[in-house]
């Protein structure tokens, strides 16, 4: 670590200073504290429990901002502060308390970087959980086992991540490889980092399944949705549903075949189709694949606003659900690179093992 003078970290620490309040005022940051501050008055008042209901949206929005509120105040105060620490230590113990006020600059301008790229998370869904589904394209068995190394990729990720994961869905190939797998995954912001992984993932490889060690290229689909909360009105009419119950196949024990727990739901004007076979119980299945289906249609009527948006102000949007969005070649060379961002790596195992962290920085960053 490069040790800088007081004098030095004064001016370093005021130009963080400056960026912090840029970051703050371009994230309209104030405005979400004096909503926070509102919803700690009212949350205070005698009478907020005299409607549970609007009592239970306060709480619930109040919580929310102080989650996403509490780092960035925390680290103001730190760096307000810290100019006339850096005085204070100085007159009191001279030069030699230097490296540790370096380590303390350090550590605030790794906090700031952190929180720019929460700052990118700030989308209404970001801090909900997802849905992930992982669907092969074209190609039978190449394809299937592509999808199963990418399901492999994304739960060795969670992991990391600390993420709490369900496997709502699994569908077996055949032969090798899976035909869908549906994941809920719940955690801190866990839409907000997986939303950028929609779109076409594409392999380039010496397949395993060629006896004549031909090179193959295969396709997989990955689609997220955000887990949608009881808060948000989705109402869903019985009479739009087609249910069919079906024995349950895949991983999970001997148990799923032998009743027909697993829930197929239709929902017919959209045509969207979900299905569940995780828990043994039907009416479990069914409250998931229910669950399942208002995020669809959440994200469905998301994307159309989006689009009405777009058209009025003349925008095209960059990235559209079935681009091509990264590229992971094995073969002639080693080289995974994201088409949107341009990030790239020739040290294909680490994300092959769930280290994806890097790409989808690079991705919030670019927005």
């Amino acid at each position: 670590m490069d040790i800088k003078s007081a004098k030095e970290l004064t001016r370093l620490s005021k130009e963080l200073i400056s960026r912090f309040e840029n970051r703050w005022n371009l994230l309209n940051l104030q405005e979400d504290y004096d909503r926070l501050l509102s919803f700690r008055e009212r949350s205070t008042s005698p009478d907020l429990w005299n409607d549970p209901e609007n009592a239970q949206k306060i709480t619930k929005q109040k919580n929310d901002l102080e989650k996403k509120l509490s780092p960035w105040l925390e680290l103001k105060s730190e760096l307000t502060d810290f100019p006339d620490l850096i005085d204070l230590t100085i007159e009191e113990s001279g030069e030699a308390e230097l490296k540790s006020l370096n380590e303390d600059f350090y550590r605030l301008s790794e906090s700031f970087e952190t929180l720019e790229l929460l700052g990118a998370l700030n989308g209404e869904d970001d801090m909900r959980g997802a849905f992930l589904n992982i669907h092969p394209g074209a190609g039978g068995t190449e394809s299937q086992d592509w999808a199963e190394i990418l399901l492999r990729m994304y739960t060795r990720y969670f992991e990391k991540k600390g993420f709490k994961v369900d496997l709502v869905d699994f569908q077996e190939g055949e032969g090798a490889g899976i035909k869908n797998a549906t994941l809920l995954v719940q955690g801190d912001y866990a839409f907000g980092y997986l939303k950028g992984e929609n779109g076409i993932h594409r392999l380039v490889r010496i397949s395993p399944f060629d006896s004549n060690k031909r090179r193959h290229t295969s396709f997989a689909s990955v689609h997220v949705t955000p887990e949608v909360d009881d808060d948000i009105d989705i109402v869903v009419d019985e009479k739009d549903l087609r249910v069919d119950t079906y024995r349950s196949s895949g991983a999970g024990g001997q148990h799923v075949n032998k009743t027909d727990s697993a829930v197929r739901m239709t929902h017919i004007p959209s045509g969207i189709v979900v299905q569940c076979q995780n828990e043994r119980s039907q009416i479990k299945n069914r409250g998931t694949a229910m669950k399942m289906l208002k995020a669809k249609l959440y994200e469905m009527e998301r994307k159309k606003n989006e689009e009405e948006l777009q058209k009025k102000s003349g925008e095209k949007k960059d990235i559209a659900w079935g681009s091509q969005i990264r590229s992971y070649v094995f073969h002639p060379y080693n080289l995974i690179k994201d088409h949107r961002t341009d990030y790239e790596t020739g040290n294909v195992s680490p994300v092959m093992d769930g280290d994806l962290d890097p790409f989808i920085f690079a991705y919030l960053k670019s927005k």
